[in-house]
């Protein structure tokens, strides 16, 4: 018998296929031989080599070109720069292997959910035992408190489940005989005996914790990376070709062409772009940290500037998960009546959720609890579907009670109800649960004095949350497990929309969820699927959420954001982490994150823009003049010197683009190559001054030039307007300081592998590179702007 046949059958039907004693349960042996057949009631592990998943992160394209850098320095005999190159690919990888061991801890965390002790009937007798040693056919006994080890179906008795973990469901729902209670769901009221029918990964928390496992997030910075080293890489490779013709062209040795490779491989690479983006994601997550936004996953600091749609759990996240009063509609009496009563019929020992409501509805309403004493109390019970009190003051007694509609119309003898239930009816279709007050006074009968609805409400920072996303240009669509009229009136309320459908309208066009403004009765593998589908449309999805339903989309979506009061397994499947109430700080993350985003694609247009003018210059140099420029060292220098400063852009004064940000490299290339060609020329202006040097000199100068060149094109590069429009931070202009002071030292002085130049021609390059970057190129790239039309 499959799962959905063992959901639906009857109960006597169940117990006779899974051939259990109702009153005696299993023995040791069929115990045993079950777990051979089953299994435990438990998430199998996965199991990872760590030395293979280390290994991945040696092959990939910024890896693979590195390792040609490497192997090329070996064989020429340059071992300091076989040392370096080395060296990073190694750090490089490293860094990333400790990233992505934090990346399922989800799934420890489903785990050790299930390691909890179940009461079960075995051999005759009631005992404790781990619910990972239950079996389909255990008898089991449920009651308030529990949590559910298993999928079990109800024997006897009747129980108020809360299963918003598991389904969004925002209410508590009632389920008695015949009734199968979800694994992970908790018991709220009343206790029930029922018979395991599914255990570990088959009962419905095991299909969630699937979900996790096969849910990856997209690694889009990895993308960005490799589409950048793609187009670094062709220019290279066209360089190479047209050096390699015309060394044959003119008979000369083609093993001469080997360290110009090396060269133009060193010069054209990323080196610090991971570093860079580490450095950058990782201040931006400290950053975060203060404004009550925990970052797990540094890459969803990059999806949040990227996000252009917000996928938000409704319980728990737009709402309070939390009910209270909503309406009153009194009857025989007024509205403080109503809830005077209503309030004395509860007890906030308990915690009920309902009997909170009417105490907390009391408080606001300034009633005086303490004046009435409680002289008796009976708590919520599924047979009689109500609470009841007698209270005194004054000499005073009344018995009062609070339930179903049903129930307590019968108790009053009320015989034509039509008239009380269409006055519920309009607080049902928002998705209300409406209960009715009832009191009696000594000598007389039961008198109805109100009804009122409880609800789930909205935080009181929702509506303004949703405007702010909008205004960001983030379209949000609210998930929940609750029905269609409860979604549309919060979506209405909050300003999401009123396009609200229930997810199985949309089963068979998927697509058209980018349509919706909200999905009602969404299940755990329908988010997931939504998430998905989204991606696929080509949308950057953030996903909110609290319970563990959500945390398989939590772990696809791009950012995957946990709630403050999350469940510990959406916190491990999230990739942010909300450190304080309400949904505010997504705003500030969004911000933060398209600052980290305009620093992160300055540096791409910089070291672009730097590809085109550092390898073609050296390329054409060598063209014309047969000789290498610059050194292999000094190639290697120039690229970690100026990498210093790059690094402190982490920190640069930037702002927040209005709308998402998009990684379109096609565009930043197309300006990169435009400003690089001005660059090329302006490079060989320069060497025109310090060609008739010798060429261990004229490689220092040019080490020199390159250098400035790179640090005031920086300067110009990061503004689009005027370069002084917005100053860099203080650390980014000391380090501009530092890095030029240095290499005026290492210039004057020389060191092993740089040649010492005159003090007058650093003076001369240093000036030229000034003039050429900060006021010629300031210009035309305004001009540049202008006529392609492109922002950048």
């Amino acid at each position: 018998m499959n799962r959905e046949e063992l959901i639906k059958s009857d109960i006597n039907k169940v117990i006779q296929l899974l051939q259990t004693d109702v009153n005696k349960g299993l023995s040791d042996k069929e115990v045993e031989e079950r777990l051979k057949q089953y299994g435990y009631n438990a998430v199998e592990e996965e199991k990872r080599n760590p030395l293979k998943e280390l290994g991945k992160k040696f092959w990939n394209v910024t890896a693979w070109v590195l390792e040609i850098a490497a192997i090329l320095s070996f064989i020429l005999g340059r071992y300091l720069d076989f040392y370096i190159i080395v060296a990073l690919i190694v750090v490089n990888a490293f860094i990333s292997f400790s990233e992505e061991q934090r990346a399922n801890r989800a799934l420890e965390l489903l785990r050790q959910k299930l390691q909890i002790q179940a009461r079960v009937l075995r051999n005759g007798e009631w005992k404790l035992v781990p619910a990972k040693f239950l079996v389909p056919g255990d008898i089991v006994r449920i009651r308030a408190g529990d949590f559910v080890p298993a999928d079990v179906k109800i024997i006897k008795g009747e129980v108020e489940v809360d299963q918003s973990a598991l389904t969004g469901e925002s209410l508590t729902v009632f389920r008695r005989d015949n009734d199968v209670v979800y694994s992970g769901s908790i018991i709220r009221r009343g206790e029930a005996t029922g018979v395991v029918i599914l255990t570990g990964q088959n009962t419905y928390f095991g299909k969630t914790v699937e979900l996790v496992k096969i849910a990856k997030p997209r690694l889009r910075i990895e993308k960005v990376v490799s589409r950048i080293v793609f187009w670094m890489m062709m220019i290279v490779i066209v360089l190479l070709v047209i050096s390699g013709i015309v060394l044959v062209i003119k008979g000369e040795n083609i093993f001469e062409f080997l360290p110009l490779a090396l060269v133009l491989i060193v010069a054209a690479i990323p080196i610090a772009l991971p570093a860079m983006f580490s450095v950058s994601l990782a201040l931006g997550s400290q950053e975060l940290s203060k404004a009550g936004v925990l970052v797990t996953r540094l890459d969803a600091i990059e999806g949040a500037s990227t996000m252009n749609v917000l996928c938000s759990d409704k319980t728990g996240t737009i709402t309070m998960n939390k009910l209270s009063v909503h309406r009153i509609i009194p009857i025989n009496g007024n509205d403080k009546e109503v809830i005077l009563y209503g309030a004395l019929a509860s007890t906030e020992a308990n915690q009920d959720p309902i009997d909170l409501a009417f105490i907390n509805k009391a408080k606001e309403m300034n009633l005086d609890l303490s004046s009435w004493s409680v002289k008796e109390f009976i708590p919520f019970d599924p047979s009689t579907r109500r609470t009841e009190s007698l209270v005194t003051k004054d000499g005073k007694s009344l018995r009062l009670t609070k339930g179903a509609i049903d129930v307590i119309s019968k108790l009053c003898g009320l015989e034509n109800i039509q008239e009380i239930y269409m006055k519920a009816e309009e607080e049902a279709k928002i998705g209300c649960r409406v209960l009715a007050v009832a009191k009696k006074e000594e000598g007389e009968k039961w008198k109805l004095v109100g009804l009122v609805s409880l609800r789930d409400p909205p935080r009181p920072d929702s509506a303004e949350l949703v405007k702010e996303l909008h205004d960001l240009g983030i379209k949000v669509i609210m998930l929940t497990g609750d029905s269609e009229p409860i979604a549309k009136q919060i979506a209405k309320e909050v300003g999401i929309g009123e396009n609200v459908v229930k997810v199985s309208d949309i089963k068979e066009k998927p697509e058209i969820v980018e349509k919706v403004d909200g999905l009602a009765e969404v299940y755990p593998e329908d988010k997931y699927t939504v998430v998905k589908v989204l991606q696929k449309n080509g949308y950057v999805v953030g996903m909110t959420g609290d319970g563990v339903n959500d945390a398989p989309a939590l772990r696809a979506a791009d950012v995957g954001i946990a709630v403050s009061n999350a469940t510990d397994v959406a916190k491990a499947a999230a990739a942010v982490v909300l450190t304080t109430p309400g949904l505010r700080n997504i705003v500030d993350m969004v911000k933060i994150g398209r600052q980290i985003y305009e620093r992160v694609r300055i540096w791409v247009l910089s070291r672009i823009t730097r590809t085109f003018q550092n390898v073609i210059f050296v390329a054409l140099a060598f063209i014309l003049l047969a000789k290498f420029i610059i050194s292999t060292f000094g190639m290697v220098l120039l690229l970690f010197m100026f990498d210093f400063v790059t690094l402190t852009m982490s920190t640069d004064n930037v702002s927040w683009p209005k709308k998402p940000a998009v990684w379109n490299i096609n565009q930043l290339v197309v300006v990169s190559a435009i400003l690089g060609s001005v660059m090329i020329i302006e490079s060989f202006v320069t060497l025109y001054f310090i060609v008739g040097l010798s060429l261990n000199v004229m490689q220092t100068l040019v080490f020199a030039y390159l250098l400035y060149s790179n640090i005031f094109n920086l300067l110009n590069i990061r503004e689009t307007d005027n370069f002084w429009k917005r100053m860099p931070s203080k650390i980014m202009l000391i380090s501009m300081i530092v890095d030029i002071i240095i290499s005026f030292v290492i210039i004057t002085f020389g060191i092993p592998g740089l040649t010492p130049a005159p003090i007058k021609y650093t003076l001369i390059v240093f000036i030229l590179a000034l003039v050429f970057n900060l006021i010629i190129n300031n210009f035309i790239k305004i001009w540049v702007k202008k006529i392609t039309k492109i922002e950048w």
